[in-house]
C-alpha cells in the first residue's frame, strides 16, 4: 500500500458511516494495491506509568519512545482496568472486564473459568495472521499458549489455584511456589522483600539481561517473517521497569539524584489522607520499601533507579523500531506501545501498583502508529480504557471481533483526536475481602469500596490533579456523586 493510498484511506475515516465501513475499506484498499493486511508490532512494558519525556516529565530521558510518539497518536489519558499484571492483561487481551473474567490476582488463567473467551492473539491467528510472542505478554506462567503460531509458554498454574486475594494458598504448596516475584500474594514474605525491594545494576551494557534478549529475538523474528505470505502480529513484552529496577550503570549516571523530584504528596510510609476511606491506601507496600520507611534521600535514589530502568527499556524499544524501519516494514506495520498498569513512586507513601485506584496506579502510556495515519504526531486528551484495544486492532486489521466482547473501537480518535467521545473508564481492584470500583469521566473520578460501605472518594480531576481532596462528603457535590454512582453501576458483570 503506497503512502498516498494510505493517506486517502485514513482520510476516509471521518464520520460514523466511514468508521463503520473501515474493515471493508481496508481490505478493498489493500486488494487494489496488491498488498496484504497490515502487520502489527505490539511493544509491552511492565509497570510503566506515563513517566516519559513525551508525557511532559522533565528530566527523564526517553528519546526512542519520544520518537515513536512523534510518529503515533499518543493517548494522554489511557487507563487500565486493574492495577496488577495478570488481571490487567487478561482484561485487555480478552475484551472483558475483571469483574467478568473473575481474574483478580496473579495466579489464575482466565480460560479455566471462561473457556469460551477468545484472546485477541488467538483471534488474529485464526484470521490468518502469524502470531509471534517474545517476552512477557500474558502474565508469567499464565500464557494463552495456543494463541501463538510461534512461541508461547506452557501454563504452570493449576485450575484450582487459590482465588484468595490476600495470599492464602488453598491451591497448595506447588501453586504458592510457582508464584512469580511480582505476585501480590507474596507481599508479606521475606523472599518477596529481598527479591523485589532493591536496586540492581546490570553488568556491562545490559546485554545479558532478559529485556536486551527480548529485543534481540524480536528483531530476528522481524527478519524471519518480513517476507512471509501472511501478515504477522509480533508481541514483544519487556520486564522493565518492574521491580527491582534494573539498568546498567550508565543509565543511572544520566541522572543527578539530587535533582530527581518527589511528589507533592510524598510520605515515608503508606498514609491515608484525612477524609479518605482506610481502604484507599493499604498499609503496606508490595514492590518497594516493603515493611520499611523511605526517607527523601532513599526515595530519590529509588525513583532515580526507576528512571534508569525506563531509560534502558527505551533503548530496547528503539532497537526494535529501528530494525523495523531498516527492514522497510514501517509502511505496512501498525505499532502499538503500552503497558499493563501505572505505578506509585511515593505518592501517598506508596511504592507499588497493587490495590490502588488512584490515577497514578491506573493511568498508562498508549501510543498507536498507523501507517499514513491522519493523527500521527498528535495527542489525544480523551479518556480511553484499554479494554478498547481489542476492537480497535480488529477494526484496523479487518479481523472480525468475537461476539460479546466489551469496549469500543478507538478508530474515530485515530482520525480526529478531538472527536466527540463521552465514554466512562472503569477500573477495579480487590484487597482481601474488599472490592474497589472506580469510574472516570471528563474531569471527575469516583471510587467506592464494597458498594460504598467501605467508603467513597470523589475527585475533581481538573482542580485537583494530584487527588488530594476527597469531595464525597461535600454537599455541594451531592448531584455529581449521585450521577457517578449510577454510572458506576453500569460496569458489566459487577460483583454485589
Amino acid at each position: 500500500m503506497n503512502p498516498s493510498t494510505r493517506r486517502k484511506f485514513i482520510g476516509q475515516m471521518a464520520g460514523a458511516a466511514a468508521v463503520a465501513a473501515l474493515p471493508a475499506a481496508l481490505r478493498a484498499q489493500a486488494d487494489r494495491a496488491g498488498a496484504r493486511r497490515p502487520n502489527v508490532l505490539l511493544l509491552m512494558a511492565d509497570d510503566l506509568r506515563p513517566e516519559l519525556h513525551c508525557h511532559g516529565v522533565e528530566g527523564i530521558r526517553t528519546p526512542h519512545i519520544d520518537a515513536l510518539a512523534a510518529r503515533s497518536l499518543r493517548f494522554n489519558r489511557a487507563y487500565c482496568q486493574y492495577p496488577l499484571c495478570n488481571p490487567s492483561r487478561s482484561s485487555m487481551f480478552t475484551g472483558h472486564y475483571p469483574t467478568q473474567t473473575g481474574v483478580m490476582d496473579n495466579r489464575q488463567w482466565w480460560g479455566y473459568r471462561h473457556p469460551d473467551y477468545v484472546s485477541m492473539f488467538r483471534r488474529f491467528r485464526d484470521a490468518g495472521y502469524n502470531t509471534i510472542t517474545e517476552g512477557k505478554i500474558f502474565h508469567i506462567g499464565i500464557d494463552d499458549t495456543d494463541a501463538w503460531t510461534v512461541g508461547g509458554a506452557q501454563r504452570r498454574y493449576a485450575p484450582d489455584a487459590s482465588e484468595h486475594i490476600d495470599g492464602a494458598a488453598s491451591g497448595g504448596a506447588a501453586v504458592a511456589a510457582a508464584a512469580t516475584a511480582d505476585a501480590a500474594t507474596r507481599t508479606q514474605t521475606p523472599e518477596r522483600a529481598s527479591g523485589s525491594d532493591r536496586i540492581v545494576v546490570l553488568e556491562g551494557d545490559g546485554e545479558t539481561y532478559q529485556d536486551y534478549g527480548h529485543a534481540t529475538r524480536a528483531i530476528a523474528r522481524l527478519k524471519e517473517y518480513k517476507d512471509r505470505d501472511k501478515p504477522f502480529l509480533l508481541a514483544c513484552g519487556f520486564t522493565n521497569p518492574h521491580s527491582p529496577p534494573r539498568a546498567p550503570q550508565r543509565s543511572y549516571d544520566q541522572y543527578d539524584v539530587a535533582k530527581v523530584p518527589l511528589p507533592v504528596d510524598y510520605a515515608p510510609r503508606p498514609t491515608v489522607p484525612p477524609g479518605f476511606p482506610a481502604l484507599s491506601v493499604v498499609p503496606r507496600n508490595t514492590d518497594l520499601f516493603i515493611g520499611r520507611d523511605s526517607t527523601p534521600e532513599s526515595a530519590r535514589e529509588m525513583k532515580r533507579a526507576y528512571w534508569a530502568a525506563v531509560s534502558f527499556l527505551d533503548e530496547q524499544v528503539g532497537r526494535v523500531v529501528q530494525a523495523l524501519d531498516e527492514l522497510k516494514l514501517a509502511d505496512n506495520t501498525i505499532i502499538v506501545l503500552t503497558t499493563d498498569h501505572g505505578y506509585h513512586l511515593g505518592e501517598k507513601g506508596r511504592w507499588s501498583k497493587a490495590y490502588s485506584l488512584f490515577d497514578v496506579a491506573v493511568r498508562i502510556p498508549l501510543m498507536i502508529s498507523v501507517p499514513g495515519g491522519a493523527a500521527n504526531g498528535r495527542v489525544c486528551d480523551r479518556n480511553v480504557e484499554m479494554i478498547n484495544l481489542y476492537r480497535t486492532m480488529c477494526e484496523l486489521c479487518d479481523v472480525p471481533p468475537p461476539d460479546g466482547i466489551e469496549g469500543v473501537s478507538m478508530t474515530p480518535l485515530l482520525h480526529d483526536p478531538g472527536a466527540a467521545w463521552d465514554r466512562p473508564v472503569y477500573s477495579v481492584v480487590a484487597y482481601r475481602d474488599a472490592l474497589g470500583r472506580s469510574v472516570l469521566t471528563e474531569g471527575w473520578r469516583y471510587t467506592q469500596w464494597n458498594e460504598g460501605e467501605g467508603g467513597e472518594v470523589l475527585f475533581d480531576e481538573h482542580a485537583d490533579p494530584h487527588e488530594l481532596k476527597n469531595l464525597a462528603n461535600d454537599p455541594q457535590h451531592a448531584g455529581k456523586l449521585a450521577e457517578l454512582r449510577a454510572l458506576l453501576n453500569k460496569l458489566p458483570g459487577r460483583t454485589r
